[in-house]
């Protein structure tokens, strides 16, 4: 059985490579829209999601992202827009649905032929101080905490292999 929907499953891959060009107002909509429509534990509709394109902005949360990681280099290989996804500290299913709004999205960027990567390490940014008054700043209600964040732009390049699928991965018992 094959459709559009199973085939971008197959083909989207993790992009570490961006081109400088900025994506459109369109293909943002296109993608945060479909982050909207994730299943959400009990229909909440709990996560919060925050595109950042402000050039400052962006290095700020870079940099406090490599300096958790450990590195110099940029944790969102200087993707022109980056992707922040909340949820409510109390939330139980908080980590299930916010996974499940970034995979849309990852999904939906792909469809539309832009590239994204998943970025960790926000819960700990937004930990920090000096970030959770970005929070109030945006608007956003008490309480939150980051879950998961993209890269997201246009690949400057496609990964040359795909891994085959483990022959074990899953099982039918009828």
């Amino acid at each position: 059985m094959d459709n559009e929907v199973l085939k971008a499953i197959r083909e989207r891959r993790s992009i570490r490579r961006f081109q400088e060009k900025q994506i459109s107002d369109d293909e943002l909509k296109s993608v945060l829209d479909a982050g909207t429509w994730a299943a959400t534990g009990h229909g909440t509709q709990d996560p919060w999601i925050v595109a950042v394109q402000n050039p400052q902005l962006m290095q700020r949360l870079s940099a406090v992202n490599a300096e958790i990681m450990g590195i110099t280099s940029n944790p969102y290989y200087d993707a022109p827009t980056i992707v922040l996804v909340f949820a409510s500290a109390d939330n139980y299913n908080r980590e299930r649905d916010a996974s499940l709004v970034l995979g849309n999205m990852m999904l939906a960027a792909h469809s539309i032929g832009l590239a994204s990567c998943w970025i960790n390490r926000v819960d700990e940014m937004f930990k920090r101080d000096e970030l959770k008054a970005l929070l109030k700043e945006w608007g956003l209600p008490d309480g939150l905490v980051g879950v998961g964040s993209l890269a997201l732009g246009y690949a400057a390049s496609q990964p040359r292999t795909v891994k085959e699928r483990k022959t074990d991965y899953y099982r039918v018992i009828k």
